[in-house]
């Protein structure tokens, strides 16, 4: 037997959808691609090369261990990252979970992308479970500032007030997720949802994977959407093959002509 269309899928997530009165979003860098973001993992992806200029795999790089040891060569590949998102706007994906906002009684987006573009997108519900590239922590007297951009930063940056090394509030491999951030998932998962979507994330994660393994055991509607098969790929009900701003502009579009939205 042959698998639906990607059209039959559409409409099976919009009849999901239509019986739906709380959803969950987990976006991974490929909900981000589509606003010119390099993904990490897949063609092309930042942690494919094994050995950057420096002899280090990018994942020790981006290491707690290596900001605490060589600061200066931590920051050269935060820079870099935070070059690329310079200047990048939300995408019809983003804006599409912002809509659904208020369109639904409850949507939550847990997000491990550090780039912002959910909240750009005017999302309020954002969990950043990585954190974000321009919020910066004195990494001594816990002086704290926001920046757009780091045009105007001398890399490595110290704080203006003890001249400690600053740092992004990301979380760097090695390090621990931010408690207030996942007690507060914790929270929403308790009170439970009717679909949980997986959008651009290989799922690599265990927190990332867990919110669907969970939906499968509670009956909850899954859907993933991702060009390439993850971890997630034969547990969910629906799957879409697609990029996400074009599966989401589909689905969100077919939804409101079905329901007079």
């Amino acid at each position: 037997m042959n698998p639906p269309s990607t059209t039959d899928d559409i409409g099976r997530i919009v009849d999901i959808l239509a019986h739906c009165r709380s959803l969950l979003f987990i976006t991974g860098a490929g909900i981000s691609a589509d606003s010119g973001l390099p993904t990490y993992r897949g063609i092309g992806g930042l942690y494919n090369a094994e050995h950057p200029e420096e002899g280090f795999p990018i994942e020790d790089i981006l290491s707690g261990e290596m900001f605490r040891r060589r600061p200066e060569l931590t920051w050269k590949y935060l820079g870099q990252i935070e070059q690329a998102c310079r200047g990048a706007k939300f995408n019809r994906a983003h804006q599409v979970i912002a809509e659904m906002e208020s369109c639904f009684e409850r949507v939550w987006t847990l997000t491990q992308n550090i780039d912002g573009l959910h909240r750009q997108a005017g999302a309020k519900n954002v969990l950043e479970i990585h954190g974000s590239l321009h919020d910066l922590l004195c990494t001594r007297c816990g002086w704290e500032q926001t920046v757009s951009d780091y045009s105007g930063l001398t890399l490595p940056p110290r704080c203006p007030n003890c001249q400690a090394i600053v740092r992004p509030k990301v979380v760097l491999f090695g390090e621990m997720l931010p408690t207030d951030t996942v007690e507060r998932f914790y929270a929403e998962m308790e009170i439970g949802f009717d679909a949980v979507f997986s959008i651009g994330t290989t799922s690599v994660f265990p927190y990332i994977a867990g919110p669907i393994e969970a939906a499968r055991r509670y009956g909850w509607a899954t859907i993933e959407i991702n060009p390439a098969a993850t971890r997630v790929s034969s547990l969910v009900d629906v799957r879409l093959r697609m990029k996400a701003a074009e599966a989401m502009n589909a689905i969100w579009t077919q939804y409101r002509t079905q329901n007079g939205r």
